[in-house]
């Protein structure tokens, strides 16, 4: 990736060149399968790239009033909810954006679904098929405790006439291999109730566009399951449709010492890509090596003192001035900027196909003010 050193740092770039590679692959999936794929806007809701997204897209799956509000307007095609709990107002103005309904309980179910039905939506379950196939707790709906969906232990056979779909979602940046466990487990615990549907959501946390990602087992998978229940099936992954198709570019603005090098960056993991602090994780950085070279840290020009991208080993450290490259940064963070510290929310750019860099959206001091009171 060649980066434009004369644009203002920080700012995410995403390659439309790469998210229509990743769109073909899409493509090719609903081609072997005749599944529907949505965008989980979570992960990814700039709505300047939708036109990409909607030729091999069904469709958009929202988290709420205005994830719903985006989808209806910007995207225009099939609008899937779902929420851990409904407000009663909330849910009145959804129903003129969404066309599909999941319900996280019986109890929500109950309530909303009678309303949703009279005018026409489509309603389904989240289930919990309590089938773990990833390590960590705050990314698995499936851990004990778990909030997510219902238990085969809880369900209640009076609410079937109300549904007409199943929704689980279990994975996180994960392969098909995973999906057929859980697959596995949804029909050893639900599997009598499948026939009495129409349609099947196996959610997001797919890595569909991953090098390694196993295309072949999720083609098998998802055209055994409807060869023998007859169901429509959705998946609604995030990260999966735009991985690896975003950048984000900063500068260094000083070097300090403290038993290594630390760059310090115009631009914060707090506040940029919170997800390293979350996961947490390290997320990969352009000109960087594995093995030899200089170990030094890079770091956050905020207040937070564990505010760190990750120790790096470098052939050649980077000096005050240089840029700093991360990759695959399309997915979970612009939808997860933040302002603290004051520091300034960064630029969006589009890398178009003949290689030129366009301005999508630049911030400023009014859209810090306007969370504030």
């Amino acid at each position: 990736m060649k980066i434009n050193n004369g644009l203002p740092t920080p700012y995410y770039l995403i390659d439309e060149g790469r998210l229509k590679r990743n769109m073909a692959v899409i493509q090719s999936i609903k081609d072997k399968t005749g599944a529907k794929i949505l965008l989980a806007q979570k992960a990814f809701s700039s709505f300047y790239f939708y036109p990409i997204l909607q030729n091999a897209l069904d469709g958009a799956a929202s988290s709420g009033l205005y994830e719903a509000r985006l989808a209806h307007e910007r995207f225009g095609k099939e609008n899937h909810v779902f929420a851990p709990a409904y407000k009663d107002d909330e849910f009145t103005e959804l129903l003129t954006y969404a066309d599909h309904f999941v319900f996280n309980s019986i109890t929500q179910l109950k309530k909303y679904a009678p309303k949703a039905l009279s005018m026409g939506k489509a309603v389904g379950l989240r289930i919990n098929p309590e089938c773990s196939t990833q390590a960590t707790p705050m990314y698995d709906p499936c851990s004990p405790s778990s909030r997510m969906g219902v238990k085969l232990a809880d369900f209640d056979e009076s609410a079937l006439p109300l549904i007409s779909g199943f929704h689980f979602h279990t994975l996180c940046q994960q392969n098909a291999d995973a999906l057929k466990a859980t697959l596995d487990a949804v029909v050893a615990k639900f599997g009598k109730y499948l026939p009495r549907l129409k349609w099947i959501n196996f959610g997001g946390g797919h890595h569909l566009t991953s090098p390694d990602y196993d295309v072949g087992l999720l083609v098998k998978t998802i055209n055994d399951f409807k060869d023998r229940f007859h169901l429509d099936v959705y998946l609604e992954p995030g990260e999966g449709l735009v991985l690896n198709a975003g950048f984000f570019v900063a500068s260094v603005l000083d070097v300090v010492h403290n038993d290594m090098p630390i760059a310090i960056l115009d631009a914060s993991a707090t506040c940029h890509m919170p997800d390293v602090l979350e996961m947490p994780f390290t997320p990969p950085v352009v000109g960087t090596v594995k093995e030899g070279g200089h170990l030094m840290r890079l770091a956050s020009h905020s207040c937070l003192s564990g505010d760190n991208f990750g120790v790096y080993r470098f052939k050649k450290l980077p000096t005050v001035g240089a840029n700093i490259v991360f990759e695959d940064m399309a997915l979970y963070t612009i939808v997860k900027t933040n302002t603290f510290n004051g520091i300034p929310l960064p630029r969006i750019y589009a890398r178009k196909e003949d290689g030129t860099d366009v301005l999508v959206k630049a911030f400023g001091y009014d859209d810090f003010k306007g969370r504030l009171s």
